[in-house]
């Protein structure tokens, strides 16, 4: 549930939802211009996985296609240019991965870039 219910507020939610999307998507996760304007300089991600990832190692992945589906996202705003989007991701590979998704998007120089990303897997 959004705390700004500001017709500006509804925009960057949707913008946010947008670009969560964005980045499970092929034709965008593998667009290394895309991937430079999207994540902070100073990004880092909690891995599914346990693992640790830089913005260096997110940009060094070489992709292929994602089979995911998002479910039950929330934007929060945490302050005009602070937003934390929780979402339920299901990727298919030989089995179903599903995780708790949590995203910290800020809003530098006018644009969103995601500062923070983590994924702990649901059993």
């Amino acid at each position: 549930m959004s705390q700004n219910p500001t017709p500006a507020g509804q925009d960057s939610e949707a913008e946010l939802v947008e670009l969560e999307h964005a980045l499970w998507r092929a034709e965008t996760r593998f667009d290394r211009t895309f991937m430079e304007r999207t994540l902070a300089d100073d990004f880092s991600e909690f891995g599914r996985s346990g693992r640790v990832h830089t913005r260096a190692d997110t940009l060094g992945v070489a992709g292929d296609t994602i089979q995911a589906t998002l479910r039950d996202i929330e934007v929060d705003r945490v302050t005009d240019d602070v937003a934390l989007v929780t979402y339920v991701s299901e990727v298919q590979t030989e089995q179903l991965h599903v995780a708790n998704r949590a995203s910290l998007w800020v809003r530098r120089d006018g644009r969103w870039q995601l500062r923070f990303h983590q994924g702990t897997p649901l059993s």
